[in-house]
C-alpha cells in the first residue's frame, strides 16, 4: 500500500499527537460477539510495537477490555480507544462490544470513525447482525475491509469463509469483495488439520512467512504460483473495474500487463472511497512472537488504502438556534467542533470525555461551549454551558497519555467536563455550534428499580442520571402513573451492567422490581350515586350532600364535569368543591387503585347547610358519591395498547406473527422492503410485550428490529381483569 503522508513530511513520527490530519487513520473494528475483535486490536498493537507482549501494556493490563466489568463478564461491554503507530501514521482502534445489548457503543464508534474493519471469524460466519451493520455503512458510503480470524480452528477455510463474505457483503458487486493474500498452509497434523503459517500476496506475487513468530518476505516456489494465478486474476480484474481510468479495463483484456504500482494504487483509491472490500486473514501472535499473522497486512492496508480524516464529510452543523452553519471538513485553523462519542467516569479524575475533533484544533485549560439538545426524551435535558476543559490525554488501556493538543481529525480524552454527555458539542464559547447527533437505538426492555436502603435512595438520582449521561441508550423515566423509577434498557446484558456500574461506580444498590403497566379505569354503562357526609361533634360541624350521574365517554376523553344543579341545592361556591373531590378520587381509582378516565360526571343535586359547609366537606362528598356509582357499576380495566412495527427477515415472517397472535396481537398488515425483509405492523397489549426486546432477538436469531408507540388505551379481557383485581386486594 502507499503512503498517503509523503506530502506532509512533518506529519510522521507521532504516537499520542498527531500534527496534520493526513497522518491520522480512524478505524472502528465491527463484528459479532466472539470474532475475535479484541485479540486482533491486541495483535495489532504489538506488531506496532505499543506493548511489550501481546495485549499488554507497561503497567501489565490489557490495552482493551481493561474495565472491571469486563473482566468480570468475559466480553467487551464499551467503545474502547487504543492508538498505534505505523510508519509515522497514527492508527486509532476503536474496539467496539460485539454483543447486541450495547449497540449504541457501536453506534458511537462509527460515528468516530473514517472507515470500518469487519471482523469474521472462520468458525462461525457472518451473522444477521453483522449484515445489517455492513448495510448501514454502505448506506452513508463507509469505506470497509474484512478480516477473517480464527484460522487455527479444526474446520476453517480461509477461501470458503471468502465466498461466504461474498454472499454476505457483495450481493450487489461479487466482484468488489475479494481477497488481497491466501493463506499459506504448514504441514498437516494428527488430525489432519494444516495451520496457515503464512500468507501469500496476490498481487506482490510475494510470500510472507509468520511460522518463526516474525513476518519474513521470500519468493514463492514455481509449484506455488499457479495456485494463485486464477485468485490473482480476478483480483486485478475487481481493482480494474472500480478504476477511475476506464481505459485501464481495454487495455488489460487486450493483453497489456498492468504495472503493480498502478495495481496497488487504484486499489488504495476504490478502497478509500468504499468501492472495494479487501478480504485479509489474521491471527494472534503465539507466545514469545513478535508479530501475528497477518498483523502487518492489516496495518499497511489501513495506512494506505484507507481514507484520511480530509476524505470524511463533516456531519451537519447549525448553530445552537438551528441556523445552518458550513464547516470545511478537517480544517485545523477552522472554528472549533467537534463531539463527545463517549463519556466514562473515573474513581481519580472523575468525569472523562472521548472526543472526535471535526473542526479546529483542541488545547488544554481552554474554555469550550458545551450544547446537548434532542434527548429530552431520553432524560437528557437541552443544555448549553460554557465550561473549562482539563487535561488532554491519549487513553492506553487504563493508562492516559498526556497530549499538547488534538486536531481535526484526531480523538483524545478530555477531562473534568462536568456537564458534557455522550453526544453533545464542543465549540467555541464565542461562536456556540450544534453537531447533528448520530442514530441511537430505542431502549425498549423497562427495569424498574427501588433503592435498597435509606443510603442508597440518597445516593440513587445522581448515580441515575450520572449513568444516562454515559449512555444515552438509556432512558430514565420516572412513571407518574406507577410511581416507578424505570431504567429502559437495550436487553438484559445492558441491564446487567447498569446495575453493576450504579454498585461498582456510584456505590448505589438497588434492587429490581416487577415492572408495572399504567392501567386505567373507566365506567361500562350509567350510573348514580349519592355522597353524604355528615358529621356532629361540637362546634362547627361536616354536612355536605351530592347526588351525581355517571355515564361513559369515548377513549381518550379524559373526566369531564357538568353542573346541572338548579334552584341553588348546591351553593355555587361549592361546586368547585364537589368538582376537586371527584377529580382527586378518580385519580385514585374506583375499583383495583388505577386512575378513573373517559366518563362524564353531572353533579345533579345535593344539600347545604348555612353554618357546617364547607370547601372540604363537600370535597369529600364528591368523592364518595363516585364511589358509590362505581359500586353499583360495571367498571372495565383499561390496558394501554402499543402500535408495534417488526423489520425481520423473510425467513422469520411467519415464527413473528405467530408470536404476535399468542400475546394477544392484531396484525394490521405487512410490507415488503429492501434487501429481503419484511415490516410487520401490530397492535399489542403492553402488557404482552415488556420483555419482547428480548424475545424477539431470540426469535430471529438477532436479525429482528422493532419499535413500539402507545396507540391507546382499550378493556382488558375479563378474566384478566379479574386476575388484576385479585392481586390490588391482596396488596392492599
Amino acid at each position: 500500500m502507499g503512503d498517503k503522508t509523503k506530502e506532509h513530511p512533518g506529519a510522521a513520527g507521532r504516537a499520542t499527537a498527531a500534527d496534520h490530519p493526513a497522518s491520522v487513520r480512524n478505524v472502528v473494528l465491527v463484528g459479532h460477539s466472539g470474532s475475535g475483535k479484541t485479540t486482533l486490536v491486541e495483535a495489532l498493537a504489538l506488531t506496532a510495537g505499543a506493548v511489550n507482549r501481546a495485549g499488554r501494556v507497561e503497567d501489565g493490563g490489557t490495552v482493551s477490555d481493561y474495565d472491571d466489568i469486563e473482566h468480570r463478564q468475559q466480553r467487551s461491554v464499551q467503545l474502547s480507544l487504543v492508538p498505534v503507530d505505523w510508519n509515522g501514521i497514527k492508527i486509532n482502534i476503536l474496539d467496539t462490544p460485539g454483543y447486541a445489548d450495547f449497540v449504541g457503543e457501536l453506534r458511537a464508534g462509527l460515528r468516530a470513525a473514517d472507515a470500518a474493519l469487519f471482523v469474521v471469524s472462520a468458525s462461525d460466519g457472518v451473522d444477521g447482525s453483522t449484515r445489517m451493520v455492513w448495510e448501514e455503512c454502505a448506506a452513508v458510503g463507509m469505506p470497509r475491509a474484512i478480516v477473517i480470524t480464527h484460522l487455527e480452528a479444526a474446520r476453517a477455510d480461509f477461501e470458503e469463509m471468502t465466498r461466504v463474505c461474498g454472499e454476505a457483503f457483495g450481493a450487489d458487486d461479487p466482484d468488489a469483495v475479494l481477497p488481497l493474500y491466501l493463506p499459506l498452509h504448514g504441514p498437516q497434523g494428527p488430525d489432519g488439520h494444516a495451520p496457515v503459517t503464512g500468507l501469500i500476496g496476490l498481487l506482490t506475487q510475494k510470500l510472507f512467512d509468520y511460522s518463526s513468530g516474525e513476518r519474513k518476505e521470500s519468493e514463492p516456489g514455481p509449484d506455488q504460483l499457479p495456485d494463485i494465478d486464477e485468485a490473482r486474476n480476478r483480483l486485478i480484474e475487481g481493482i480494474i473495474s472500480e478504476s477511475e481510468d476506464e481505459t485501464l479495463m481495454d487495455r488489460y483484456l487486450g493483453g497489456e500487463q498492468i504495472d503493480l504500482k498502478t495495481l496497488i494504487e487504484d486499489l488504495e483509491r476504490a478502497v478509500a472511497r468504499g468501492a472495494f472490500f479487501p478480504v485479509l486473514a489474521a491471527a494472534p501472535a503465539a507466545e514469545g512472537a513478535r508479530q501475528g499473522l497477518g498483523t502487518v497486512e492489516l496495518l499497511e492496508l489501513v495506512t494506505g488504502g484507507f481514507p484520511t480524516p480530509f476524505e470524511h464529510p463533516t456531519p451537519e452543523v447549525t448553530t445552537v438556534d438551528g441556523k445552518p452553519r458550513e464547516i470545511k471538513p478537517c480544517d485545523t485553523d477552522g472554528p472549533l467542533v467537534a463531539e463527545v462519542v463517549k463519556t466514562a467516569s473515573d474513581p481519580y479524575v472523575g468525569r472523562v470525555s472521548l472526543v472526535r475533533v471535526f473542526s479546529g484544533t483542541l488545547r488544554p485549560d481552554e474554555t469550550v461551549h458545551v450544547s446537548g439538545h434532542g434527548m429530552a426524551d431520553r432524560g437528557h435535558e437541552d443544555h448549553d454551558v460554557d465550561e473549562r476543559i482539563g487535561a488532554l490525554s491519549t487513553p492506553f488501556g487504563k493508562q492516559q497519555r498526556p497530549v499538547t493538543h488534538v486536531i481535526a481529525g484526531d480523538l483524545a480524552c478530555v477531562a473534568k467536563l462536568g456537564r458534557a454527555e455522550t453526544g453533545d458539542t464542543l465549540s467555541g464559547k464565542d461562536d456556540p455550534l450544534l453537531m447533528e447527533p448520530w442514530e441511537m437505538p430505542d431502549p425498549l426492555l423497562p427495569l424498574a428499580i427501588q433503592a435498597h436502603s435509606k443510603a442508597d435512595e440518597d445516593k440513587l438520582s445522581q448515580g441515575l442520571s450520572r449513568l444516562v449521561a454515559e449512555d444515552p441508550t438509556m432512558r430514565l423515566e420516572q412513571n407518574q402513573d406507577t410511581h416507578q423509577v424505570v431504567l429502559w434498557c437495550l436487553g438484559e446484558a445492558h441491564a446487567d451492567v447498569a446495575l453493576e456500574r450504579l454498585r461498582s461506580r456510584y456505590g448505589v444498590q438497588v434492587d429490581v422490581v416487577p415492572h408495572k403497566v399504567s392501567l386505567r379505569e373507566t365506567f361500562a354503562g350509567k350510573s348514580a350515586g349519592r355522597g353524604r357526609h355528615v358529621k356532629q361533634s361540637g362546634g362547627h360541624g361536616q354536612f355536605a350532600i351530592c347526588e351525581i350521574e355517571v355515564e361513559p365517554l369515548p377513549g381518550g376523553s379524559g373526566i369531564e364535569f357538568v353542573d346541572k344543579v338548579v334552584g341553588g341545592a348546591v351553593p355555587r361556591q361549592f361546586i368547585p368543591s364537589v368538582e376537586k373531590g371527584i377529580r382527586a378520587q378518580a385519580t385514585r381509582g374506583v375499583a383495583a387503585g388505577y386512575q378513573l378516565v373517559d366518563v362524564r360526571v353531572t353533579l345533579l343535586d345535593g344539600k347545604a347547610h348555612s353554618v357546617d359547609s364547607s370547601d372540604a366537606a363537600f370535597q369529600t362528598a364528591g368523592a364518595l358519591a363516585l364511589r358509590e356509582a362505581a359500586a353499583d357499576a360495571k367498571i372495565h380495566l383499561l390496558e394501554p395498547v402499543a402500535e408495534v412495527s417488526v423489520l425481520v427477515g423473510d425467513d422469520y415472517v411467519g415464527a413473528v406473527m405467530s408470536d404476535l397472535s399468542g400475546r394477544r396481537g392484531r396484525v394490521l398488515g405487512t410490507e415488503q422492503t429492501s434487501g429481503g425483509r419484511t415490516l410487520i405492523k401490530a397492535e399489542v397489549p403492553e402488557f404482552e410485550i415488556g420483555r419482547y426486546a428480548v424475545d424477539l432477538r431470540s426469535l430471529s436469531h438477532g436479525t429482528a428490529r422493532f419499535s413500539r408507540s402507545y396507540a391507546r388505551h382499550e378493556p382488558m379481557p375479563p378474566q384478566i381483569a379479574e386476575k388484576i383485581r385479585e392481586q390490588a386486594k391482596e396488596a392492599s
